[in-house]
């Protein structure tokens, strides 16, 4: 068992994709038990979401995608048919010896099958029952499928990203069903502690366009106090300035000098000392409201030298700043590795023995994250947690496997 913050805690991970698989490998992370349960022969769909895929030793692709990957260690997979009725008997069963569910079905899927929260709330009091859907549980978009982007896009995500010149972009990762699982985690965890003190579980419903304008943040209160929509600025940043990506002789360099003293700095070490008692440039309120004639200034200056130049001058001087790193710089920078953000963990179907994955963020002093499992092929634990966790002896599990229910 784990010596995590959260062992003893069991759940069982009925979602797939991202939002609800990345907040069961945080809670895995933490140290409770997850039970993924996949659609036998199918699994979670991202399992071929690829190129790219682990390869084996020969170098052919296996059934492992890199986005699969991305969210599902510290689990263990079985695969259980629930949309029959001995399969949903057998989710049942499970529910009975676990904490938590996780599910994101459409609207009314599981309810269908006697594995709604009502259903297994009687039966259970104690679970604490987790739905994520595209819209939540009520409204009238509640029956709508619901996806990352389209959250993004509903949300208003999407309209303030990218270069004002340009269409609208978005996010690259998919930002919003990230979110989500953390929000999940978080209401996992708060309704744990209720649970805990009152005996009895609850219902969470998560909706991915609620937890979009939930973190709207700024540029939503800029919009609610101010009554300005929000509009493409790039790398720019609304309430200060200069906060952005600026061009450099060589490439590209963030300067992010967001109040008075950063900006004197900036302007010093530039040999621009002038700049910073220019009653155009005097306060933050004033740059923003000159904002195009500073970025010209201050792109004018960085183009006469390099990044490295820049971020040796800079970090001196004490200036935010930093390159714009991509991928492979990332995972090869020195401060992301001492911080462990990069991980080996063995698997069974790669050439190498192991697969590289992205640490856990949680630096924790008494209950350090652990990885104790790599993502689980399909299927891979099935007879284990049938054996463990129900106690079925081998003929029923035969039977179960005979029938085609896992």
């Amino acid at each position: 068992m784990s010596g995590g913050s959260l062992a003893g805690i069991r759940v069982l991970d009925l979602s797939r994709v991202l939002a609800g698989p990345s907040c069961t490998q945080l809670l895995g992370d933490l140290g409770a038990e997850i039970i993924k349960v996949e659609r036998p022969g199918v699994g979670d769909e991202t399992r071929t979401w690829g190129p790219p895929y682990v390869k084996d030793g020969d170098g052919r692709d296996t059934t492992e995608s890199g986005y699969y990957l991305c969210c599902n260690r510290n689990k263990r997979s079985i695969a259980v048919d629930f949309s029959k009725p001995e399969g949903a008997a057998t989710i049942k069963q499970l529910v009975q010896r676990c904490d938590v569910l996780i599910e994101n079905f459409k609207l009314g899927g599981l309810q269908k099958l006697g594995l709604g929260y009502e259903d297994l709330h009687r039966e259970q009091p104690r679970l604490v029952y987790c739905s994520i859907t595209g819209y939540g549980q009520t409204g009238p978009y509640a029956a709508r499928p619901g996806y990352d982007m389209v959250a993004q896009g509903i949300g208003g995500l999407i309209s303030m990203t990218g270069e004002p010149d340009r269409p609208p972009v978005k996010v690259p990762i998919a930002v919003n069903d990230v979110m989500t699982g953390l929000y999940a985690a978080i209401g996992i965890l708060s309704a744990l502690r209720h649970r805990d003190a009152t005996g009895i579980g609850q219902h969470i419903d998560l909706g991915l366009l609620d937890v979009q304008v939930g973190w709207l943040y700024n540029q939503g209160l800029n919009y609610l106090t101010g009554g300005g929509i929000p509009q493409r600025l790039g790398t720019a940043h609304p309430n200060t300035v200069p906060y952005q990506v600026f061009e450099t002789k060589d490439g590209w360099a963030i300067v992010a000098a967001n109040n008075d003293g950063q900006f004197k700095r900036l302007c010093d070490a530039a040999g621009r000392p002038e700049l910073s008692s220019d009653a155009r440039f005097a306060t933050n309120s004033d740059r923003v409201r000159n904002r195009d004639k500073l970025v010209e200034l201050v792109t004018e200056f960085l183009r006469t030298n390099t990044t490295a130049y820049w971020m040796e001058v800079l970090e001196r001087a004490n200036v935010p700043c930093s390159p714009v790193n991509n991928v492979a710089e990332v995972f090869a920078d020195p401060q992301v590795l001492a911080r462990g953000m990069k991980i080996s963990m063995p698997h069974g179907l790669s050439g190498s023995g192991t697969v590289d994955l992205i640490g856990c963020p949680l630096k924790m002093s008494e209950t350090p994250v652990e990885y104790r499992r790599a993502p689980p092929t399909l299927g891979e634990h099935t007879e284990d947690v049938l054996r463990e966790v129900l106690e079925l002896p081998n003929s029923k599990i035969e039977a179960l496997r005979a029938s085609g229910i896992i």
